[in-house]
């Protein structure tokens, strides 16, 4: 799919990635969700299906922080207080920690759901002049930011998780 360039191309961007997101995320067999079998984020890191659905709650919290922050006439922290854009391992490691005390994946999974519910709604509160018409961020637009945030991730993470159930899928041939 081509770099969504207005606002109904950036919904239907986030819809499809997250559906085909959530198809490989059913699939993950329970007692393998939190076993650290996936490359991590930061280098010579491994992780979990877990830390990576809190990885995409923890960006998608991010793009509605931003959004909080701009509302309240605060000077935006890109991309999160504390960190550089050369430090996403780390912030990387920032999101795994958030969510690391929910225990339960199915719990998790609707978290991330709500979470893209609300980036929807957030997307629906501009016209695409808001979203595509000029820069916000640096040379980005305030769509393209949340498409880096959202439905780039989801693709992503949905590579992952087919080398992962691929991995799986070995493991119980042998």
């Amino acid at each position: 799919m081509a770099i969504p360039e207005s606002k109904q191309e950036l919904i239907e961007a986030i819809n499809k990635n997250y559906t085909l997101l959530t198809k490989k995320l059913a699939a993950v067999p329970e007692q393998k969700a939190y076993l650290p079998l996936m490359e991590g984020h930061a280098k010579g890191t491994m992780m979990s299906a877990a830390q990576l659905v809190s990885y995409l709650i923890g960006w998608g919290e991010l793009v509605l922080s931003w959004h909080k922050q701009e509302q309240s006439g605060q000077k935006i922290a890109f991309p999160e207080a504390g960190y550089k854009w050369n430090q996403l391992g780390l912030l990387a490691q920032k999101f795994y920690r958030d969510y690391q005390d929910i225990t339960d994946f199915k719990q998790l999974l609707s978290l991330l759901e709500t979470n893209k519910k609300n980036l929807i709604s957030l997307i629906d509160s501009f016209s695409n002049e808001e979203l595509y018409g000029s820069p916000w961020h640096e040379k980005y637009t305030r769509g393209r930011m949340i498409q880096f945030n959202t439905s780039s991730p989801y693709k992503n993470a949905t590579g992952r998780l087919n080398k992962l159930l691929k991995q799986i899928k070995e493991q119980i041939n042998y």
